[in-house]
């Protein structure tokens, strides 16, 4: 899953939030543009907007001194914001969408700036607001890039991700990933993350205990983002083992069950985020350390697979529900197969699930009366149709009755997947017809006649 975002367009920029409640802020509006109303040429203007410098300058000039005055007067309390102060900086955060205000704040050194705001802040909404402006300066490559090269700044972001604040942890996550995304500098966030081992610790707490969806989304897109781009930072990530000289809870986090815990709660309300942690789930099949972390007797191999067969099932309109699961199934099905393959203890023979089987006989059956050429159900289908072949290898006569039974193999379905296994694997068709000739002698003649041996 690439999720690039080199186009600054594509960058997903942040804005201070908008609501009435008294947790969320409304989105104020820019100063304006002169302060008598009338038209004239203002050479204030940055760029081709109507935003002023003065007032950008004024305003970060006040926020230096907001800080310092508190840190002076009563540095163990946290500080609060005026409405005003908070006002004039969610303009700053929803100015900084613009590429000549972001070309502008670098100007005016604003990276030092809220460096050293967030190094002194005590106050959880000021640190949101000053990470978020940073998020949004860096999706321009050339503000990014200057960002990016600030070895302070990125070692107080990844300590960052060890905060308590969701809002903050969201913005933070943001931030990285927008960076992670921007080829000129990924290289160098990686290296940082490799070097700091407390950012897994952080990021498996968040995905273990944490109930905000938008924060569970952003964190399963930097994980993918990280393993899609460093394969061995994955391998390290997978293997981990906790030292003895580590202490705390998190650092016994085990990458796999937090990957489940958040998708589980991700499950009610995000697809779309469900989908991310399942397509993390896929990557970490894709190595061997990731096959052996599963295969493990005990380990997480079984959590996933329990997880995972959950949702694969859906009675309702089966050419609906592929047309609207395709990608999430096409997941869930590698996931499934190479956890199939790697583990004897409870996934083969009779512990095979009829809801499992019956979703890849509705794929075969769905694809074989398409007549469009869709290329994510091509994709499904030949998934299906491999993961089939494996499990009719070693399926039994009590499975095979038990489908019959239960209405989803008849003679439509049965042909059909007949017909999938003809092309490319002939003994896994052998031993369904062998298993239907014990279950259901008249349908496995059926069978035969069609595809004799």
């Amino acid at each position: 899953m690439d999720s690039s975002a080199d186009d600054p367009e594509e960058c997903q920029r942040s804005s201070s939030p908008t609501a009435d409640s008294p947790v969320m802020y409304r989105n104020p509006s820019p100063p304006p543009e002169t302060t008598d109303g009338e038209e004239k040429e203002n050479t204030d203007a940055i760029g081709e907007t109507v935003y002023s410098k003065h007032w950008l300058f004024s305003t970060l000039t006040r926020l230096i001194q907001m800080v310092t005055e508190h840190s002076e007067e009563d540095s163990e309390n946290q500080m609060q914001l005026s409405d005003s102060d908070e006002e004039a900086l969610c303009i700053v955060w929803d100015m900084a969408m613009d590429k000549d205000v972001a070309g502008l704040l670098q100007e005016f050194k604003a990276t030092d700036i809220l460096l050293g705001v967030i190094s002194k802040s005590r106050c959880p909404r000021l640190t949101e607001i000053c990470v978020g402006i940073l998020g949004n300066i860096a999706c321009f490559p050339e503000s990014c890039l200057s960002l990016s090269q600030n070895e302070d700044l990125g070692a107080v972001l990844l300590l960052l991700l060890g905060d308590t604040d969701p809002p903050t942890l969201l913005e933070t996550n943001r931030l990285l990933l927008t960076c992670l995304s921007q080829k000129d500098v990924s290289v160098l966030w990686l290296d940082r993350i490799k070097q700091q081992k407390s950012v897994k610790q952080h990021l498996c707490f968040i995905m273990s205990s944490s109930t905000n969806t938008d924060l569970l989304e952003k964190v399963g897109e930097l994980v993918d983002k990280l393993f899609d781009l460093d394969e061995e930072l994955m391998k390290s990530w997978i293997t981990a083992q906790p030292s003895e000289e580590e202490d705390g809870e998190e650092c016994r986090l085990d990458l796999v069950s937090c990957l489940v815990e958040a998708a589980r709660q991700l499950r009610p309300e995000s697809p779309n985020g469900l989908e991310v942690y399942l397509h993390v789930l896929q990557l970490l099949t894709t190595t061997d350390e990731g096959i052996q972390a599963f295969a493990v007797l005990d380990g997480p191999g079984k959590t996933v697979w329990d997880f995972v067969c959950e949702d694969v099932y859906q009675k309702n309109d089966p050419s609906v529900f592929l047309q609207e699961q395709k990608s999430l199934l096409i997941l869930s099905l590698s996931v499934l197969q190479a956890l199939y393959r790697c583990q004897d203890q409870w996934s083969r023979k009779g512990n095979i699930s009829l809801h499992l089987i019956a979703t890849i006989l509705q794929v075969l059956q769905q694809h074989s009366v398409s007549h469009t050429e869709d290329e994510q159900l091509q994709t499904l289908a030949e998934i299906a149709t491999e993961f089939f072949a494996d499990i009719c290898q070693q399926i039994t006569r009590d499975t095979v009755a038990d489908l019959v039974k239960n209405g989803l193999l008849t003679e439509k379905t049965c042909l059909t997947a007949a017909g999938s296994l003809d092309q490319g694997y002939k003994a896994s068709l052998r031993h369904l017809q062998d298993m239907l000739s014990e279950a259901d002698p008249q349908l496995a003649d059926v069978m035969r006649k069609q595809f004799p041996d």
